[in-house]
């Protein structure tokens, strides 16, 4: 197996994850967050929505410069917009991943704001790290909605309210 293909198994696997979190938020919480400094439900849930569509920002860009980036949020209203953005990202990750090779994997690329340099990482080392976010942010959703007393899906086997706990 490549690792082009170990990365195109993982996506799916982590997509049906994702997919079964991001249904379960209530569209009345979506301004909600625990605290002051956390993002609310509804950006958080984007922000997650749209993390799959960096794997094709590493696969066909060599960075990302914060500077001059024109990226705006496009926050999802309801939980159909917010299925669909994530349905649009993973399109483009899988499309582009589809089209790779592993050779491209080890390429350079670099998280910028103008000169100053976040990050500097091979193309194979920026999609684990956009699936460990994605993780990372989907279990911190996951304590998002344990607070508003929403029930959790299991991510890699059954939760405890899957159990009946």
């Amino acid at each position: 197996m490549t690792m082009i293909e170990v990365f195109q198994k993982e996506m799916e696997q982590e997509a049906l994850t994702t997919k079964k979190m991001l249904e379960r938020i209530p569209e009345d919480k979506y301004n909600w967050k625990p605290h002051e400094k956390s993002m609310t439900v509804q950006r958080l849930a984007t922000h997650i929505a749209e993390l799959p569509g960096w794997v094709k920002m590493a696969l066909e860009t060599d960075e990302l410069d914060f500077n001059s980036s024109k990226y705006v949020p496009n926050l999802a209203k309801n939980n159909k917009e917010l299925l669909a953005i994530l349905e649009k990202s993973l399109n483009e990750g899988r499309e582009s991943l589809k089209k790779a090779k592993d050779d491209i994997l080890s390429k350079t690329w670099v998280m910028r704001g103008g000169d100053t340099i976040y990050s500097k990482s091979t193309k194979g080392e920026v999609i684990r790290m956009t699936y460990s976010q994605i993780i990372h942010h989907r279990a911190q959703l996951g304590v998002f909605l344990r607070l508003l007393n929403v029930p959790i899906p299991g991510s890699y086997g059954p939760s405890a309210d899957e159990q009946g706990f």
